[in-house]
């Protein structure tokens, strides 16, 4: 199933499937954060803003976590909530990719995809199957200890994707100013 949403969103927008010469691919991986956002914003600024040549066919990527991965532990009653998680995980799938075509509206050549997986392996294999030459993560900001707990993203790309990696941090007074 995972393949066929795959499929199906790689056709959204242009791709050039018209016969003319490729562009080269920008991926960027998104998630259900600001800091996701912001890089998917700074990233249309500077590369697909009015007045610049849209060199690159974007490919705006989100990774849909298995349910089973989020449930953990298997216990009493697991097998129930596969489908109320999955459900969950789709709808914020689907919550992220149309966060991300409201704001690519000015991009010509732009194709969506939710792909299964740990995002770090599937923002990878992704920049692999597009044979990508730039990439661009957002940066949650953690510290050393919350990196070390958590994993990050960004810096597993930044070591493994098989091209140029832009990590893009969110000014610390943009963080400050969303800080309720």
């Amino acid at each position: 199933m995972a393949e066929a949403e795959e499929l199906a969103a790689a056709d959204v927008g242009g791709g050039g499937c018209d016969g003319l010469e490729k562009k080269p691919v920008m991926l960027v991986g998104i998630d259900d954060s600001e800091h996701s956002y912001h890089a998917l914003q700074w990233t249309l600024q500077h590369f697909f803003g009015p007045g610049l040549p849209q060199q690159y066919h974007l490919v705006v990527l989100t990774a849909k976590p298995p349910a089973s991965s989020v449930i953990g532990i298997a216990g009493v009653g697991t097998a129930d909530l596969l489908p109320t998680v999955e459900g969950d995980l789709k709808r914020t799938s689907v919550r992220v990719i149309d966060k991300a075509k409201q704001l690519c509206t000015e991009v010509i050549d732009v194709s969506y995809e939710v792909c299964e997986g740990d995002a770090r392996n599937v923002i990878c294999e992704a920049v692999d199957r597009h044979h990508a030459e730039m990439l661009v993560v957002g940066c949650h900001g953690y510290g050393a200890w919350k990196r070390a707990v958590l994993g990050s993203v960004s810096d597993y790309c930044s070591h493994h994707a098989h091209c140029t990696v832009m990590i893009v941090k969110k000014p610390k007074h943009q963080k400050a100013e969303h800080t309720p």
